[in-house]
């Protein structure tokens, strides 16, 4: 059974200023160690198609999404068409700003050829869950600084 995989961060800035970056896909790349270029193909919205690039190491892959969830300072989601995943970016107002939380949901499962190509190339399901969840804890502390640091 496909496990969901979750980081969280306090940010001390109001959900408008985190959903400025979390929200415009050209700028996760920005601070995911994974995802080198996500490009929407047209206005950024729910429905929305991307094209990306991502890299483990040496390895790259393209990959196609959608947008899935467009709800302004609330949560941003896109599914992955390869392995079925949707990312999700959820902002929860605080008394100090906002609680962002980043989700891989895999719940719908995955497809056989994306767990043939992590086992085969990425190292493994186990290892694999692990790079992702550090790359999600390194994406929501480059939103963080970006965000808290004054323009």
């Amino acid at each position: 059974m496909p496990k969901n995989l979750e980081a969280t961060v306090d940010i001390i800035a109001p959900p408008e200023r985190v959903w400025a970056v979390v929200a415009d896909p050209k700028r996760i790349p920005e601070f995911s160690p994974q995802c080198v270029r996500m490009q929407p193909l047209g206005a950024v919205k729910r429905g929305t198609w991307t094209v990306n690039l991502n890299r483990d190491g040496w390895k790259y892959w393209p990959t196609t999404a959608r947008i899935v969830t467009f709800e302004p300072n609330r949560e941003f989601a896109f599914k992955v068409t390869e392995n079925r995943s949707t990312w999700r970016f959820t902002l929860e107002p605080t008394a100090n700003g906002t609680r962002l939380t980043q989700t891989r949901d895999t719940s719908d499962g995955t497809t056989a050829f994306s767990r043939t190509a992590i086992n085969a190339v990425l190292g493994g399901a186990e290892s694999f869950d692990v790079k992702l969840v550090d790359g999600m804890r390194q994406t929501l502390a480059g939103i963080k600084a970006a965000v808290e640091t004054p323009a």
